[in-house]
């Protein structure tokens, strides 16, 4: 157990990890080339995460480059100059790469792309027809998630069906303390789509469950189509955030409005009203705030 971790990366792996060996009693330190942390998560809620580690006790050098490494010791140059930082172990966590190596794609006629990944056309098929390729070694989130559903369908395609899969209604969860999880559209992407959009949030703190438990970090954020209604995405950082985003999934997957969210009963006393809440804020709306 390292007195002082240093991680290079602030991404979702690398907060994860970082996370941990904070609980464990370590001393977590990042260096992050971009300006924010988890940039694949709405910018909000990457700015409550920042707030919040930063609290646990977690510092963040962001913006800043690593330029050169010896052993423990890294160097990085940041917007106030040349920094150097060490610890007793250095964690690397600046994305994944497709394990494309060694597999004999070369021997079978498969070309790779220049990031090592196989290009397959909509139904998965690779250069080759009869050889299909999903997962980490093709575009998109590397999820296991994902994975698994591309599996199903290239199974289904082999039986002669033809299935369907929404990358929209794909979660993405961040296993940290509290624990974030979003589905579909950032408000961000949203707003570069030029979609005229209404945001709705609802805090932990003002949910019963949350409270009587203590864990009442965090909000549900619902973006949806100004016009028609629609969501658009789900975001939310707070307890049992990967179990609650599951309600998202199914929301984009069918493409249901916030009306239709806001009228569903939710039993109570659970975290789960803290979405009915979001969606009546998009109408401001709330019952319990």
């Amino acid at each position: 157990m390292p007195k002082k971790l240093l991680v290079v990366g602030a991404g979702i792996i690398g907060v994860e990890l970082g996370s941990v060996y904070n609980r464990l009693g370590a001393q977590v330190e990042f260096i992050e080339f971009l300006d924010r942390i988890c940039p694949g998560f709405d910018l909000e809620v990457s700015k409550f995460l920042l707030k919040t580690f930063t609290a646990q006790g977690m510092k963040f050098n962001l913006s800043h480059k690593v330029t050169a490494a010896k052993g423990t010791t890294i160097t990085a140059m940041g917007p106030e100059g040349e920094k150097h930082f060490s610890a007793d172990a250095v964690l690397v966590a600046v994305g994944r790469r497709p394990y494309s190596d060694k597999l004999g794609l070369d021997t079978v006629g498969i070309q790779k792309d220049a990031k090592g990944f196989i290009p397959i056309d909509a139904s998965f098929r690779t250069s080759q027809p009869h050889i299909f390729a999903i997962g980490d070694l093709v575009e998109g989130p590397m999820l296991a998630h994902k994975a698994s559903e591309e599996g199903v369908a290239v199974a289904e395609l082999i039986a002669g069906h033809h299935p369907t899969l929404d990358y929209l209604a794909i979660p993405n969860v961040a296993y940290t303390n509290p624990e974030c999880a979003s589905v579909g559209l950032t408000e961000e992407e949203a707003k570069g789509r030029n979609i005229g959009y209404k945001v709705g949030k609802f805090p932990f703190k003002a949910n019963s469950r949350a409270r009587c438990t203590g864990e009442d970090e965090g909000f549900v954020k619902i973006v949806a189509d100004a016009t028609s209604k629609r969501i658009l995405g789900i975001h939310i950082v707070g307890p049992h955030a990967s179990e609650l985003i599951a309600e998202g999934v199914l929301a984009i997957r069918m493409k249901a409005t916030v009306a239709e969210l806001a009228d569903t009963c939710h039993a109570h006393p659970t975290l789960s009203e803290t979405i009915k809440e979001a969606a009546l804020s998009v109408f401001k709306a709330p019952i319990h705030i």
